[in-house]
């Protein structure tokens, strides 16, 4: 009983976290979705960014989509580092009633840590990822071609009227691996990073200058940088099937990840799996930061631990 409020504590706070970051960092993810999408060619995020406020101005273009994205928070980002913050602790409270340093978990086990909340999270969110993907790349498409989703709502159920409720789940498969490999590297490797900085004494004796701030903002930094290599190849697989259309015949071009992969390789090359990827990690680092910031200080205030 107690576990499971403290579990359920955790993972409230992170929505509200991320609903924080979201606010701020939206438009980065508007941009990256557009360019890792087929349709138009950009020059750039710059370019991309001009064009979106362009055809559609800043609430419509570049908050295209915002309920999807503070609705996954909801459904994926408080499953993602709440749970993770949850067995991170238990294993602490594990390694206290053995008599063993309370920081000393192997990174492998981190990294078990952050598959297992990125990988529930994200198939439970699936359905607000894929709401997220059509709804900030709609502006893009011909009149035509364009689904004038009113809202999340309207999206997820014109999604589940129009093309079944399963479609809810369209690319489940590769999203879940993405969150799996970007949980355990953003998540593992900062808590990693930030424990091996806490003893260097750059930061302090212990770690604390300016409230942790500083070593934290680091320890996020670097654990972005790496979850964004590791993940963006994926994420532009996620993209290109999430907003994909089947044509009069009910085909679409996709059939699966690894199809989608190898005809992205031979067709555009590989390179093209990493398009994106300044946007990307644009928006994945202060994300990241302010999510887990707010995470930290948010849980520190209330329970008087850690929460990475």
């Amino acid at each position: 009983m107690v576990a499971g409020a403290a579990l359920v504590s955790k993972m409230v706070i992170a929505a509200f976290a991320g609903m924080g970051a979201a606010t701020i960092c939206h438009p980065l993810d508007v941009i990256r979705v557009q360019m890792q999408t087929e349709g138009t060619e950009f020059e750039g995020p710059l370019d991309c960014g001009k064009q979106i406020v362009e055809r559609n101005g800043v609430r419509k273009g570049l908050y295209a989509g915002i309920s999807a994205a503070y609705l996954r928070q909801w459904l994926y980002g408080s499953c993602r580092i709440g749970i993770y913050s949850f067995l991170l602790e238990e294993a602490q409270k594990k390694n206290v009633s053995n008599g063993v340093d309370k920081n000393k978990i192997l990174l492998s086990t981190k990294l078990l840590m952050g598959m297992t909340s990125g990988g529930i999270g994200s198939f439970i969110g699936t359905p607000s990822e894929l709401a997220l993907v059509r709804m900030t790349n709609d502006s893009k498409l011909p009149e035509n071609e364009k689904r004038n989703y009113k809202g999340v709502s309207n999206c997820v159920t014109r999604i589940a009227r129009e093309e079944g409720v399963f479609a809810l789940w369209t690319g489940a498969k590769v999203t879940v691996v993405r969150a799996m490999l970007l949980s355990a590297c953003a998540l593992a490797f900062t808590s990693e990073i930030k424990l091996k900085l806490t003893g260097t004494g750059l930061f302090g004796e212990d770690g604390q200058m300016f409230h942790g701030i500083p070593i934290l903002f680091c320890a996020i930094t670097v654990s972005s940088f790496i979850a964004n290599i590791v993940s963006n190849p994926f994420d532009v697989v996620k993209s290109r099937m999430q907003n994909q259309k089947a044509d009069k015949d009910g085909i679409v071009k996709y059939s699966s990840m690894t199809d989608c992969i190898s005809k992205i390789t031979a067709d555009e090359g590989v390179i093209k799996l990493w398009s994106g990827f300044v946007p990307a990690f644009l928006k994945l680092a202060p994300y990241t930061i302010i999510s887990l910031m707010l995470t930290e200080k948010i849980t520190m205030a209330i329970t008087g631990r850690a929460a990475l």
